[in-house]
């Protein structure tokens, strides 16, 4: 290995980012594979390599919530690599693209009614898109690392394939206040954007990037193949300084970032129209402001593995956020979780994770809803804080099937949707699974966990 060249990384591990469409599916939990392994990719041998996955997420509120009810979402994907290297000898070059198609509905936008899905698989509009499309160049021996195309922020800022172990959309695929307070975009909404990653050492790197910011992608039935910028409200950019290691260069890999993003794109006022007064009195549409920004610090560390070859073993992760400017909802949001590989003799590949978070609300957040409490002659006591849990299991069922089964709670689900609304929404009790199937190792033509 050349000195100073980072390691050989598993695609979709770390903090770095997923560096192809497979690793993207991989780390936001669309494979049938744990956190630790490469997904299941039909490699041709030619430099072109497949993945292609379907994702379901069922969900159902037996206790709180506006009523009770359950609901399905999915996703089929389609993802192409293409290794330039090997196809054309461009030293260096590759190209990546993937297809979904989302469909279904959303449970807690039917009837929890907070603005947290509890299924992470819905949004995005339920449609088929193209979500990504993009050429990656690796130079000064990989030390270097530069994409452009039509991207999505979250496959490579804020995201470790930790996260998606779980169904919740507060920690899956990214800390979910990132996407209240900025329009840090996200799966599979894509638009013209570019980033590049320089490794200092093989341990610590340096990211940043920039990405359209385009709400017109965002309605239903688009197909993102409108390759224009008509429609662009500005751009935003994220960076990071992280500390990256995986198994190849540690016995017990481990992962620590400092960043932050600075929106420069418009955004609705909270609480005021067009004319400076309350929108929620006024009806009126929101006044238009521009510019947030945020920070943020995060971690993952394995602290016990029994096997020093293996992949087996306990990985504590936590992230804290916080807005720096604008005009916010939340004010600031806090995570802690775990996820064991490796449960009960015989089941190396099951994974075991809990995960909790809270998400602070701000003052204009609260003032909007108590003026609308104020309107109908109420005052009541409002939550300050939601606060969101999982706990789950993995079930590797076959190399090409994983199930996951969670239990998710829900302390005040947040009221900012039904601001009119007379009392608080009762806390939510969530059964709910998850399935994903890797159709080429289903089919034999790729290798998954456990394959012989």
């Amino acid at each position: 290995m050349t000195p100073g060249r980072p390691p050989p990384r598993p695609d979709g591990q770390g903090f770095d980012g997923a560096e192809s469409a497979a690793g993207a599916a991989d780390t936001l939990g669309q494979t049938a594979t744990p956190p630790a392994l490469p997904p299941g990719t039909f490699d041709l041998g030619n430099g072109l390599s497949f993945l292609a996955n379907y994702t379901g997420q069922g969900a159902a509120n037996p206790v709180g919530g506006i009523r009770q009810g359950s609901a399905y979402a999915g996703q089929l994907f389609l993802g192409i690599d293409g290794d330039l290297q090997r196809l054309a000898g461009i030293a260096g070059g590759s190209f990546h693209v993937a297809v979904t198609n989302r469909h279904g509905r959303s449970l807690a936008n039917d009837v929890i009614g907070n603005n947290t899905s509890v299924q992470e698989i819905f949004g995005g509009g339920q449609t088929t898109r193209l979500t990504l499309l993009s050429y990656q160049q690796k130079l000064f021996d990989d030390r270097l690392d530069i994409e452009f195309g039509r991207l999505v922020a979250n496959i490579s800022f804020l995201n470790s394939p930790l996260y998606c172990n779980f169904q919740t959309n507060s920690a899956c695929g990214n800390p979910t206040f990132v996407f209240k307070t900025s329009n840090f975009t996200f799966w599979p909404v894509s638009s013209w954007g570019a980033h590049a990653k320089a490794w200092l050492t093989d341990r610590v790197f340096v990211h940043a990037g920039v990405y359209e910011v385009n709400p017109l992608h965002q309605q239903p039935g688009d197909n993102g193949l409108d390759f224009s910028i008509k429609g662009a409200t500005g751009a935003i950019v994220p960076f990071e300084l992280g500390y990256s290691t995986t198994f190849a260069n540690d016995v017990l890999p481990r992962n620590y970032g400092i960043g932050g993003w600075y929106d420069a794109s418009d955004y609705a006022d909270p609480v005021r129209d067009v004319t400076g007064r309350a929108a929620v009195l006024t009806g009126l549409p929101p006044a238009t402001r521009f510019g947030r920004s945020g920070v943020y610090a995060r971690f993952d560390q394995m602290v016990w593995r029994p096997d020093p070859a293996g992949i087996q073993g306990l990985t504590l992760f936590g992230v804290a956020m916080a807005g720096t400017s604008g005009r916010l909802i939340e004010d600031y949001f806090l995570e802690i979780g775990a996820v064991q590989t490796g449960t009960f003799a015989g089941r190396p590949y099951d994974t075991a994770g809990f995960v909790i978070n809270t998400q602070r609300f701000s003052p204009l957040a609260l003032q909007t809803i108590a003026l609308a409490q104020n309107a109908i002659g109420r005052n009541r006591s409002l939550p300050g804080q939601q606060i969101m849990m999982e706990l789950n299991y993995g079930i590797q069922v076959t190399p090409a099937i994983r199930l996951t089964p969670n239990l998710q709670y829900i302390v005040n689900p947040d009221q900012t949707r039904f601001p009119y609304r007379n009392r608080n929404i009762p806390d939510a009790f969530v059964v709910g699974a998850k399935l994903s199937i890797d159709l080429f190792t289903l089919a034999g033509l790729a290798r998954g966990p456990g394959s012989r």
